[in-house]
């Protein structure tokens, strides 16, 4: 089992959010235990050179094999935050985005690989379902910005 941990400089990522039938995709975040802490959208580090959209797109075809459109505006959120007791910070573009229409995305659960080799398993999630399961919602301040938002916005693809 590899363990995470935050990386020990400030780190620029984005994140997407496909939404379904009101759900969003999200990978779960599991304490070193195991149980399951909460969620965080996919996506992942921008490199040097590289726009917050063109780290979005590599990172879903390195995650999922798929081509996604970003489909609104990003919303930037800085997250310090403490996992496993070691700090993280992150400057984070989150944005709306479209899936293609594929049966293996429609799975309960789905699983991806990182390029560290870490198995993450992800599933379509609703702000109730995380409330009723006791679930954090990652990166701090996304879930109320789920609520209120006039940029992220819940669809129905």
């Amino acid at each position: 089992m590899t363990i995470w941990r935050p990386h020990s400089s400030i780190r620029a990522k984005a994140i997407g959010l496909p939404w379904r039938d009101g759900r969003f995709l999200a990978a779960r975040v599991t304490e070193d235990s195991g149980r399951i802490k909460g969620v965080r959208p996919l996506g992942g580090t921008i490199e040097f050179g590289e726009t917050w959209q063109q780290a979005l797109i590599r990172e879903f075809k390195e995650e999922l094999a798929v081509e996604i459109s970003i489909s609104g505006p990003p919303q930037v959120f800085e997250n310090i935050y403490h996992h496993e007791g070691q700090p993280g910070h992150e400057i984070i573009f989150a944005a709306n985005v479209t899936l293609p229409k594929l049966p293996r995305l429609d799975m309960e659960d789905i699983s991806f690989k990182e390029g560290n080799g870490m198995i993450w398993t992800a599933g379509w999630y609703t702000l109730e379902d995380l409330e009723a399961g006791g679930l954090e919602l990652y990166p701090t301040g996304l879930k109320e910005e789920l609520r209120n938002s006039t940029v992220l916005k819940r669809d129905t693809n």
